[in-house]
């Protein structure tokens, strides 16, 4: 029988990938990526770019393509046979391309072409695959001893391993806890659509009632809206002690050893490389310099916002005596007791906007926006098979309707899927031969899902989520980098690839945007004037609270590796309430265990990188300020962004293309005036 994954050609075939296909697929494609390395490697000892690295891209290519379903389906349709066969084929994967970035063979070979007289006549992008395939060479350890570069393979092994164990502990707890509910007084306070949700939620399971889960938007409604206090203290605990020691499945789902093995493994891998700690080896790859910078950012950004954060707290807390009869504003209050405020101050609520916010008239609006500043088309389309009824496909075209990227969309939460909002590459672009592969992206949310017969609706947040992660597909799928390394966003600088997420967030803020994705979902009304102008004066509600909660959290994650002395849960623990003593104004309770779910360090890639978002948004401000400038449609700035970021993807460095779309370098001003902090 034929393995789909070696087979396929162009579009994953879902219905066809079992879990059983995909160990022997990684087994194989491991060994003939390995075979033809060693015939490029022997067949001559005067290298170049056809003969080396254009056969070295297509390698990489032909893995990418067959582990991206695999890594997706993983993601989005989480069982046990599937887990296993991923799990064991993760580490494989790892020692092969760990194996790969220390041979010292190819490593010269490489640098052979850096030194020859044809390195000069390369283009831009040419020259980018060949320094950062360098780079990666030292930074994999090509010049350490064999015993200390097996030492290094181990080390990476067992990382990422242990990642994938955290995010399975976060998934499973999250998945194991629930309430059911058959008293509907006690969810008083929760709008009619999240009442359905929960009914809905319940006759999935086949229970009379109401049922409550982790699944973000059953946790955001409770937290938002239901009067009872002991409710959303109650679900409240069980999502901040997911996966730890504390809560209601305290041990069972532990990531406490995970969490000490990832630092310790970190630490000794930088040390290996040379580097003091593992925050000095993460921005070898990125635009800051020095971890002094970043954390000479991240207090500066702080000393800005503490004070206003203050008092937007004391504000809270005031509110919270007078009008909630809360006495003591605890974590679990938090969320309730603002959207209360933000009524009383705005005569505005997220539930209020949800029926001018119908996915379908989203998407729609999503998609003319992207026309009107790019001149690209987007249609949906029926030619790709796809892993569950509610995901849709859709093509992009020019305006000579020539196909130019393809993109799944898979939107709403559900069981055995990984919370959160991500975008993730299904093919990159190549060319190969004068063969030009179009780019495909996965992009995924956990949205509210339609109830019953009705469409869904979103709330203003989950608009701007979807803007954010269609910002990161497009970044994927408009390049024009003919290099899979250096295409879309590979190779794009950690801290600059947030930056076309963050900048497509702007139209969702923008009268002339919303015209485009907001309409009454019964009666097409668009969003009225009145109701534009309380979203807009409460659109910096709380944010400089919003920015010290994420300073916190970057800070933290910061801090936790420029530390090599960090070695145990006690210590993680003793830093984060160091951390929060420093700029947080909400003081969570001693069982909160955060840093046991913050998957985006310990089981993604933003380790020494979370302050990643803040730096970009910088960017992305800075950007957007020049659309301001210009108009929000203005098609020769749009053209602009479109040529000078969106289409080079990671083949220049991230600050020159600023510079080339700006004309000078970024500025914080456009990102405190945005946020109110100015």
């Amino acid at each position: 029988m034929e393995n789909p994954l070696l087979t396929m050609s162009g579009l994953p075939p879902f219905s066809k990938i079992k879990a059983e296909h995909v160990e022997p697929a990684i087994d194989e494609i491991i060994k003939d990526s390995q075979d033809q390395l060693t015939t490029l490697l022997t067949n001559t000892t005067v290298h170049n770019w056809n003969t080396l690295l254009d056969p070295l891209e297509k390698i990489n290519d032909r893995i990418e393509r067959i582990w991206s379903p695999i890594s997706h389906l993983n993601a989005v349709l989480d069982h046990e046979e599937l887990r296993t066969a991923y799990n064991q084929s993760l580490p494989k994967l790892s020692k092969f391309q760990t194996e790969v970035s220390q041979n010292e063979t190819l490593y010269q070979a490489i640098e052979q072409i850096k030194k020859s007289n044809e390195f000069a006549e390369l283009d831009f992008a040419q020259k980018k695959v060949i320094n950062n395939f360098l780079r990666d060479f030292k930074l994999s350890g090509v010049d350490l001893t064999k015993s200390k570069k097996e030492e290094l393979k181990n080390i990476k092994q067992e990382l990422v391993s242990l990642q994938t164990k955290f995010s399975e502990n976060v998934l499973d707890a999250g998945a194991a806890w629930s309430k059911h509910i058959t008293d509907m007084s006690d969810l008083t306070g929760l709008p009619d659509s999240a009442l359905a949700l929960c009914a809905q939620l319940a006759e999935q399971r086949e229970l009379d009632g109401y049922l409550v889960t982790l699944d973000f938007p059953s946790y955001f409604a409770i937290m938002t809206y239901a009067d009872s206090q002991s409710l959303r203290q109650e679900v409240y605990q069980a999502f901040v002690t997911r996966a730890s020691d504390q809560g209601p499945h305290a041990k069972q789902w532990n990531n406490s050893s995970v969490i000490e093995s990832i630092i310790l493994l970190r630490q000794k891998a930088a040390k290996l490389l040379g580097f003091s700690t593992y925050a000095e080896r993460s921005l070898a790859t990125k635009m800051a310099e020095n971890p002094n910078q970043v954390l000479e950012f991240l207090d500066d950004l702080a000393q800005r916002t503490q004070p206003l954060a203050r008092k937007e707290y004391q504000e809270l807390a005031e509110f919270a005596k007078s009008s909630a009869a809360i006495k003591q504003l605890n974590a679990w209050d938090i969320m309730y007791v603002s959207e209360k405020l933000k009524q009383e101050k705005y005569q505005i609520s997220q539930e209020e906007l949800k029926p001018y916010f119908p996915l379908p008239k989203v998407i729609t609006g999503l998609f003319e926006i992207i026309n009107r500043l790019y001149g690209y088309h987007i249609s949906v389309s029926n030619q790709a098979e796809t892993w569950h009824k509610d995901v849709s496909f859709y093509d992009i075209h020019n305006n000579k309707n020539e196909l130019i990227g393809q993109f799944y969309m898979d939107l709403h939460a559900r069981e055995n899927k990984r919370d959160g909002a991500w975008m993730a590459n299904c093919i990159t672009r190549s060319n190969f031969n004068g063969r030009v592969n179009t780019p495909v992206a996965f992009i995924n949310c956990n949205f509210t899902p339609a109830i019953g017969e009705q469409t869904a609706l979103l709330t203003h947040n989950e608009v701007t989520t979807l803007f954010h992660e269609c910002g990161h597909g497009l970044h994927h799928l408009l390049t024009k980098v003919d290099y899979p390394s250096v295409a879309g966003i590979s190779g794009v600088s950690w801290d600059a690839v947030e930056l076309p997420s963050q900048f497509m967030e702007n139209w969702c803020w923008e009268k002339e945007g919303l015209d485009l994705i907001a309409s009454h979902y019964e009666t097409d009304e668009p969003l009225p004037t009145e109701l534009y102008n309380k979203m807009i004066a409460a659109k910096n509600f709380q944010s400089a609270m919003f920015t010290v909660r994420q300073l916190e959290f970057s800070l933290f994650d910061f801090k936790l590796h420029c530390d090599p002395n960090i070695n145990s849960i006690e210590q993680v623990q003793a830093l984060l309430d160091q951390v929060r003593e420093q700029v947080a104004v909400v003081t969570p309770p001693a069982y909160n265990r955060f840093q046991h779910g913050f998957s985006h360090i310990f089981a993604g890639g933003y380790a020494a990188g979370y302050y990643s978002y803040k730096w970009a948004e910088v960017l992305s401000a800075d950007a957007f300020s020049l659309f301001e400038e210009k108009g929000i449609f203005d098609r020769n700035t749009g053209l602009n962004f479109l040529s000078n970021v969106l289409e080079k993807g990671g083949s220049e460095d991230a600050m020159d293309l600023f510079i080339a779309f700006r004309g000078r370098k970024p500025e914080i001003d456009a990102l405190l005036r945005h946020s109110g902090l100015s």
